[in-house]
């Protein structure tokens, strides 16, 4: 870092036509946030019988994609995502 007018500036990488400028500090700031975040578990997705599908649409009166997330957080199963869907 350098100082300017009694500041200190940060190191700048690139200085656009535009008057944009990116910093080496604050790139690697944002990056930091980015990747240091904890990696997420894939969740399991099991596609449901079309069958079942339309049970939870027509009788819940739901949106397909709901009843897709229902019935695969409930691993397939037809009984535990009607269940899920009546319980509080």
């Amino acid at each position: 870092m350098s100082q300017r007018n009694g500041h200190l500036e940060s190191e700048v990488i690139v200085n656009y036509g535009d008057g944009f400028a990116y910093s080496k500090s604050k790139m690697e700031e944002a990056c930091r946030t980015i990747f240091d975040k904890p990696l997420s578990k894939p969740t399991k997705s099991t596609p449901g019988k079309k069958e079942d599908i339309d049970l939870i649409v027509s009788e819940f009166d739901i949106p397909r994609a709901q009843a897709e997330k229902v019935l695969s957080e409930n691993e397939g199963s037809i009984q535990k995502a009607l269940q899920a869907l009546v319980s509080p």
